[in-house]
């Protein structure tokens, strides 16, 4: 599906990463890969995934950090000359304020959050359009909590819908440039993100037994999704917040 496209992935932590697991199945299906580490620590995690799915740009990437930001767009431009796709699956919250009510969520936390989860998708695609030479495809990640109050999942909740709510805006007014928008709402699943939630086992056995396969959805399964969405088999498709989460969205 992905032949000849030259894609890039924001948000490898680890094996367990949603981003892992759409950046195999990304390769699998014939994409070029850029992949970004947050910083030096997470260079010794990152780098051997990014090694094994022979990424030619491997490099650092703090969202905060306009310089690393250029220079990044700046090598992708100088190797590839072009960017198909984008996956954006990053987000934080300063614990303090996740663990607590969205009522008394300071404000600097807010920003904060508001900033690495939601802003940065925007600044990635602002660089990311000039390059999209022949259209493309920006994903993001998004869950449940920005629809509906999940126990414990706090600040993030307004944050997700904020970011939900951008990528319609992006996908009409980047339309006119094929470049189409998307934020996939996987279910519960254990991801180094989803480990700072409190209780987030509650919510994962919850998922099992109350969607109608009572499994939860693996990041293979998630990749399958973002490869198609990237894919020129989605080219009618954008805008949409697309639930991969084995129907527990539908469930009262």
């Amino acid at each position: 599906m992905l032949k000849g496209k030259k894609g890039l992935i924001v948000g490898v932590a680890n094996e367990m990463s949603i981003a892992w697991g759409c950046g195999r199945v990304f390769k699998r299906e014939g994409a070029d890969l850029a992949v970004t580490y947050q910083n030096a620590k997470a260079e010794k995690y990152v780098r051997p995934l990014a090694e094994e799915l022979q990424s030619p740009i491997i490099c650092p990437l703090d969202v905060c950090d306009t310089q690393q930001m250029d220079i990044l767009f700046a090598n992708i431009e100088k190797q590839w000359g072009k960017l198909d796709f984008v996956l954006h699956s990053i987000a934080f919250a300063p614990a303090e304020d996740l663990h607590g009510r969205v009522t008394d969520c300071s404000r600097d936390g807010f920003l904060m959050a508001m900033d690495i989860s939601c802003h940065s998708f925007q600044r990635l695609a602002k660089r990311a359009e000039p390059l999209m030479v022949d259209g493309g495809a920006l994903l993001t990640v998004t869950y449940m909590g920005s629809e509906r109050v999940i126990d414990h999942y706090g600040v993030m909740g307004p944050v997700k819908a904020a970011l939900e709510s951008a990528t319609r805006y992006m996908a009409a007014e980047l339309g006119p440039k094929n470049i189409r928008c998307h934020a996939i709402s996987p279910g519960p699943l254990l991801t180094r993100a989803a480990s700072g939630i409190a209780e987030f086992d509650t919510l994962m056995d919850q998922a099992t037994q109350r969607s109608p396969g009572h499994r939860l959805v693996t990041i293979d399964e998630i990749g399958e999704l973002a490869a198609f969405l990237a894919s020129d088999r989605a080219r009618s498709l954008t805008g949409d917040v697309v639930h991969i989460d084995g129907g527990y969205n539908i469930m009262g």
